[in-house]
Order: structure tokens, then sequence, then C-alpha cells
């Protein structure tokens, strides 16, 4: 008797490359129940979008039913989070609430003020360049994906860059919380005494911009106002802490993936320094095609049927964006093969519905300038070794190390 496929991200063959578990659960079992972590898996597009727009879900995971959630509401009892327990996010929050959080927000974080950071993303990564250039060889992770986002996102906040090794290091630990329902104690206080870090970083910061507000991003949330609606100050840090982690750590591994596949794509590698006009286009399919986030979930209002499949209320419906952004059905018989020159604007990796990445046209821009410069300027970039070692985890996916030569 044949076996249907099955969802299990602990694995080092997942963990190292999870498309072939796309593939098959796409093609055998588009629809599973995951009985250890008691949620139920999709992984067709049209099932994704329809989760991540759909009026009867809940972004906040805490709420589900189940025993997993149960163990993660007393483990945040145990653990005090400080300003990052006490305040909703727009991660992790619904409407009214979201909507009135990413009205507030949204102000200090619009397109328009993205674009007008351009002409500095592109003075941050040449900068970046000229050392690596000067060596004559980069870790790309260590000396590009890493640094440009952080002093970007830095530089916005109003805090020096010199500070953003402090950044780094936080951001990691809380990152690693995101590991799923089995995380060791040890990885949970890490990330606790990291924001805790980060408040007796951050909240002086904070009061000081209420009494002499500046020309950043922390003032800018500060002074944001909706119908006479304020951020509270446990609100503007754990909007902070939102916008500097998840902000670093997607766009880092952007940029790394992102590299990583067209090198492996040599043809599409040879296209784009051809015809470097097609940079947006490249962004948007690398997006799709090695995204660094690979899934999320949405908890059950009330009972809903999803692709065929009641999931009740309460329960979690967990959706594999990297699966969706591979799906045959949605992106043809050409689904597992990079083409930049593919439409590829309707991917799931940036979220969809009222989640949909806020951060996105930020990092989208810093992806643009920091791919396309490296392309320019080394003719000759190729790949020091064959196959990366994958870090992360199994929601947030990238490489450690990337070492390149030209």
């Amino acid at each position: 008797m044949v076996t249907a496929p099955t969802f299990n991200p602990f694995t080092p063959d997942f963990l190292k490359d999870p498309y072939p578990t796309y593939r098959a659960l796409l093609r055998e079992n588009p629809v599973s129940w995951e009985p250890v972590m008691e949620m139920w898996i999709f992984t067709r597009f049209k099932d994704v979008e329809a989760i991540l727009t759909h009026p009867n879900t809940s972004a906040d995971r805490l709420s589900a039913k189940t025993k997993m959630a149960e163990m993660a509401r007393q483990q945040q009892t145990v653990q005090n989070f400080g300003p990052f327990s006490r305040a909703p996010t727009m991660l992790t929050s619904d409407p009214p609430a979201h909507t009135r959080l990413r009205k507030l927000v949204s102000k200090a974080f619009t397109p328009r003020a993205v674009e007008n950071l351009r002409p500095r993303i592109q003075q941050i990564v040449d900068e970046l360049l000229d050392e690596a250039e000067t060596r004559g060889s980069m870790d790309l992770p260590v000396d590009l994906g890493f640094p440009l986002p952080v002093i970007v996102i830095a530089e916005m906040l109003g805090v020096p860059a010199e500070d953003r090794g402090m950044f780094k290091k936080w951001s990691d630990e809380v990152v690693a919380t995101l590991g799923g329902p089995f995380i060791p104690a040890d990885v949970m206080e890490r990330a606790r005494q990291a924001i805790e870090g980060l408040a007796n970083y951050l909240v002086p910061i904070i009061r000081d911009r209420r009494e002499h507000p500046r020309e950043d991003l922390i003032s800018a949330l500060v002074a944001a106002e909706e119908q006479g609606q304020v951020l509270s100050e446990d609100e503007i840090f754990s909007t902070t802490i939102l916008l500097l982690v998840a902000g670093n750590e997607t766009t880092t591994h952007l940029i790394d993936n992102g590299t990583y596949a067209l090198l492996k794509n040599p043809d599409q590698l040879a296209l784009l320094r051809e015809k470097p006009e097609l940079i947006n286009s490249a962004v948007e399919e690398l997006l799709r095609f090695i995204g660094p986030v690979q899934l999320t979930g949405r908890v059950m209002k009330e009972d809903t049927v999803i692709g065929g499949q009641l999931v009740p209320t309460g329960q979690i419906a967990t959706v594999l964006l990297g699966a969706a952004n591979h799906d045959p059905d949605k992106w043809g018989p050409t689904a597992d093969r990079l083409d930049i020159t593919r439409d590829a604007r309707e991917h799931m990796a940036l979220g969809d519905g009222i989640h949909f990445c806020l951060g996105a046209p930020l990092a989208r821009a810093e992806a643009q300038i920091a791919i396309g410069s490296m392309v320019k300027r080394f003719p000759n970039l190729k790949l020091e070794i064959d196959e990366p070692e994958w870090g992360g985890n199994f929601i947030i996916r990238g490489v450690k190390h990337l070492p390149l030569s030209w």
C-alpha cells in the first residue's frame, strides 16, 4: 500500500530543500491533517489565497483550541516578554485592532518614503561592495545581505548604524522562536533577554522623541494619529521590534537566496546582466521561486470549508507559501523553473489580504538595488561552494554562508 506524502518540516532533507516535499504534496496530498502539530496543511495557490483573504480567520495563533496553542499560552505566561507581551502587533492582531495599528504605522511607512530612500540604499550598497571588491571575495550574508537592511532600518529608526551588531544578535534570538511549537526553554529565555535588551535600548529613545522629535521613523510613530488615537509606548516598541526583526531577517534572506538562485541558473543571470531593466521582474520571480518565508497560519473563527475540507472552529489552517508559489495550476508547467521574464507579481511570498507585508516596498527596493548592483559590478560572479548550508528554520529559510568571488 502506497501512503500519501506528509508534511514533516523537522527532517534535515526538508530544511535543506523543501521543494520536493511541496511537489509531492501538491500532486498527491494538497490538503492534509498534521496530527503532531494539530493543524491543517494547505498547499494549493487557490486555497492559500482563500485562507489569507478569508474574513472568518484570525491571525492570533494563540487563540486556537489545540493542545499546542494551550502550551504556547502557558509558555507565554511563564516568560515575560515585557512591552512585546503587553501590546498587540500587526502580525498577530485582527480588526479592529489591526486596522487601527496598520493605519497609524502606514502613515510613517509609505511607498513614497521608500522611493526617497533609494539613493541612500544605493550608497550603502556601493560602500559595502567597495569593501568586498578590495578583498576580492565576500561571504554574501555577512558582507551585504545582513548589513544592508540593518543599516537602513537603523537609520530610518534614528539609531546609530554602529549598533547594528547588537540589533543582529537581538534579531536572531527573537527569530529563533519562530521555529514551530517545540521551542526549547533556553531558546525562549534568550529571546526574552533579547527583547529586554531591545526595550532597554529603545524605550528611552521613544521617550526622547516625544520631547524632541526628529526626522526619523520612531518620531513618526510617536506623532502618528488616526481619528484622535495615537500609539501607546508599548505599541510603538512592539511595532519597532516587528519592523526590525521581520524586515531584517526576511530581506537578508531574499538577497542571499535570490543571488544563489541566479548563480545556479546561469542563463537567467546572463539575461539579467544583458537586460538590467529586468531587475524588478527578477526580484518578483525570486520571491516566488525561493522566497524566505515558507509558511504562515490562520485560526478559524467558525467552521469553514476550504479546498473541499471542513476546518472546524478554533483549528489552525497552515498555508505553505513556498508550495503555493510552485503550484503548476497557477504557474503552469514551468512552475519549478526560474524565469525572470515571468509576471510573478501575484506570488504569495509577502502574504495576502489585510496582513500583506507592510515593508514590501522597502524589501523590494533593497533587493533590487543589492542584486542589480552586484550583477552589474561583477561580471564574473561565481559561487565558491557547490551547496550552501541552510540556516533559519522551516518558517524563515535562508543560507548561512554564501562565499562568492569574481
